[in-house]
């Protein structure tokens, strides 16, 4: 990363924490985010750390995402700052939808020394409506464990498509299907569930999976 650009970034540190996710958030909004907001809170709430941070299109308030070099580079950037405020934790990285993406990309580009594994909230596969399998080629090359959080009505993700790249992963890479839930984790009312109910079961699945990991 461009040793003159600086971005802002927002530490969550709950007493007795015994992880911290180092958090990128999605495409259209930044690290305040409600969603991104909810996560941490919920993580500290449980005793899981948190670094959130924005990437720098975001920091100065622009819609086109960075090129993904740049984008790559923060990633890199918060994990290294991360490692340093908090030496004793054990990291994972990761984020939601296009943050996710990004991590995903840096780790595949070159591993991310001291994460253990990648969790995506809403890994966004294809664009809505054009199903592919093509933004996840770089997942081969991750050699670390990963975690998708996906809603079963995500229209980036279509479920056969996933469960199909999660086969030829193999072992590495586990799912945590959301029922009813879209992109957003949103969940219509007939489903029978809310949002805080989807988001609490997210983090659980989430906490769960990082408990093996550790």
């Amino acid at each position: 990363m461009d040793e003159g650009l600086r971005v802002s970034a927002r530490l969550e540190l709950p007493s007795a924490a015994h992880a911290c996710y180092v958090l990128a958030h999605g495409a259209g909004a930044g690290m305040d985010h409600p969603f991104m907001s909810a996560v941490a809170v919920g993580l500290a709430a449980r005793g899981i750390a948190t670094l959130r941070y924005q990437f720098p299109y975001m920091e100065r308030r622009t819609r086109r995402p960075d090129p993904p070099a740049l984008c790559r580079a923060t990633v890199r950037a918060a994990v290294a700052v991360c490692a340093r405020r908090v030496p004793t934790l054990p990291l994972i990285a990761g984020g939601r939808s296009f943050g996710g993406r990004m991590t995903s990309q840096a780790q595949a580009e070159e591993p991310l020394g001291s994460v253990r594994g990648l969790a995506f909230l809403g890994f966004p596969l294809h664009p809505a409506g054009r199903p592919s399998d093509s933004r996840a080629e770089h997942l081969s090359r991750v050699q670390i464990p990963l975690l998708f959080l996906q809603g079963t009505r995500d229209a980036l993700a279509e479920r056969a498509l996933l469960e199909a790249l999660l086969t030829r992963l193999g072992p590495r890479a586990s799912v945590s299907w959301l029922e009813d839930a879209d992109h957003s984790f949103h969940v219509r009312a007939r489903s029978g569930r809310n949002d805080v109910q989807v988001m609490s079961a997210v983090l659980d699945s989430l906490c769960e999976w990082l408990k093996g990991l550790l």
